[in-house]
């Protein structure tokens, strides 16, 4: 079994190489940013391709779709330092079919290389079920906004910023911050941009 392994830390790359060749049906190839990692792939068609979310020309994500657009049978595992549950359902709505957190036991990280080559699905059933109620909770959240919020999330899907939006809805900037404020507890979002995307997704705006 090849697997390409994509990340751009080096001494990441080398406990990869480590751990795949304590296991006699898997070879490594690596690729440390997307570019390489898409000339890789076109080349040497591994099994399994392994992509770290943050590499340094374009992210993990956007990897995923365009091997994915070009090879639609791709078989892929995300991997991050990140066990945010919304980044592994942004995993798998690129394509991917598994996530997977550095900071799990490394013989997990076997255990899901040959799921995904299998044809399976690598998601712990703790993550699958953080990803089931993260969905919910969107989903009764969206249910539960107010006409200021939704014209307020529609105008931040646009790109506008709060003194704009401020001024289109003819209301205080204050005002706009306090129900971006509640839009966020509303979403469990952290940042601007999750609330965007959950939005999106749910399909709010």
């Amino acid at each position: 079994m090849k697997v390409l392994v994509v990340d751009d830390h080096p001494i990441v790359l080398s406990g990869c190489r480590a751990l795949l060749a304590e296991a006699d049906d898997m070879d490594m190839l690596e690729a440390r940013d997307a570019a390489t990692a898409q000339t890789v792939h076109a080349s040497e068609r591994p099994d399994v391709t392994v992509i770290d979310i943050n590499l340094p020309d374009v992210s993990g994500f956007e990897l995923a779709r365009r091997i994915v657009a070009r090879s639609p049978g791709a078989r892929l595992l995300m991997f991050s330092m990140n066990d945010d549950p919304m980044f592994a359902a942004q995993a798998i709505e690129c394509g991917a079919r598994g996530y997977f957190s550095k900071s799990d036991d490394p013989q997990d990280f076997l255990s899901a290389i040959r799921a995904v080559h299998q044809g399976g699905h690598a998601l712990g059933a703790e993550m699958a079920q953080k990803i089931a109620f993260l969905r919910v909770g969107a989903g009764e959240a969206g249910a539960s906004l107010t006409p200021r919020e939704r014209e307020v999330l529609r105008l931040l899907a646009k790109g506008k910023s709060m003194s704009e939006i401020a001024a289109l809805i003819d209301v205080s900037y204050k005002t706009v911050a306090m129900t971006c404020a509640s839009l966020r507890t509303k979403f469990s979002a952290r940042t601007p941009m999750q609330l965007i995307r959950i939005a999106v997704e749910q399909k709010i705006v």
